[in-house]
């Protein structure tokens, strides 16, 4: 890639005051005793970006030209001309894949966490992307991270549908959908006869996914009933039951499901949680809730 070489305008201050004034619900009091028993940090702090403008994002995408070691399919950018070796990793549906803050620090600080393997890393086991931590803005890095953010829909069994996330009471609900997986990844499909697309006749064609996540630590939380309302106007209101599971992606809530394509809103309900509250806790993840997400369908 070359580097697009830009002044950075705003400061860390500035960046903490940015990210405080769009990203925080609202202001939490501390005494400084309490902060430093605490370690320094409030207790459940965490940083997270602020949002960037997507459209803005692709734009520094092109400028950067990231495309000629990154492609993206369905995107018009000229194809990639890097070898094999050198090439960096598709980011077709990579939006869904990682939070925000790992894209923030792929693009500041590469060799900070390294990954093996043709695309990652170099012959000196350092990661071949370049660091543009002195080529962007503040502005240019939160657009660019929010336009890689919103890469959730591609081919192969990435994400397609939604990815997004709301708060909601103690939780944060991350709501993703994948679609386009083949018929040895449905889990308890195997029995049943396969189509000439390689997944089985009659069984889903994707896997909706539910992220509850503490609001506060930014943990998963596990032992809650979620389900999944699907709902339109035309059609009559479908529930499905989520279990709790493991995959690449990390713990979550799914099912294997088809969303009809009709769906407009997807409801997720979650009840209170069937494991003891310990008194630290108290009145925390005690009351229901519901989050209801606009589908973004194919």
């Amino acid at each position: 890639m070359r580097a697009f070489k830009v002044v950075i305008v705003v400061g860390l201050v500035g960046f903490a005051a940015l990210t405080w004034a769009q990203q925080a619900p609202a202001p939490r009091k501390y005494t400084m005793e309490e902060l430093h028993r605490s370690g320094g940090v409030p207790h459940g702090w965490k940083f997270a970006l602020p949002t960037g403008d997507p459209v803005k994002g692709r734009q520094v995408f092109a400028d950067l030209e990231c495309y000629k070691c990154h492609t993206i399919r369905g995107e018009p950018f000229p194809a990639s001309g890097g070898d094999a070796k050198n090439a960096g990793p598709e980011l077709t549906g990579m939006g869904s894949h990682h939070p925000a803050e790992y894209f923030a620090e792929s693009i500041l600080a590469p060799n900070a966490v390294v990954l093996d393997g043709p695309g990652y890393t170099g012959r000196d086991g350092k990661s071949i992307m370049p660091s543009y931590a002195d080529s962007l803005s503040v502005t240019q890095l939160l657009d660019l991270v929010a336009y890689l953010r919103s890469l959730t829909d591609g081919e192969g069994g990435h994400q397609h549908g939604v990815a997004t996330e709301q708060a909601s009471g103690d939780y944060t609900v991350r709501l993703a959908y994948e679609s386009g997986r083949s018929g040895h990844e449905m889990h308890g499909m195997q029995g049943m006869p396969a189509t000439k697309s390689g997944r089985a006749a009659g069984a889903p064609s994707g896997h909706l996914m539910v992220f509850v996540t503490d609001r506060e630590s930014g943990e998963p939380v596990p032992y809650l009933p979620v389900t999944a309302t699907l709902s339109a106007q035309e059609m009559k209101p479908r529930i499905v039951r989520l279990a709790p599971m493991v995959s690449a992606q990390g713990f979550h809530y799914g099912a294997n499901v088809t969303v009809p394509d009709e769906t407009e809103t997807v409801t997720i309900s979650i009840g209170k949680p069937t494991m003891q509250i310990m008194p630290s806790a108290r009145g925390r993840f005690a009351k229901p809730v519901r989050v209801e997400f606009e589908w973004e369908g194919s």
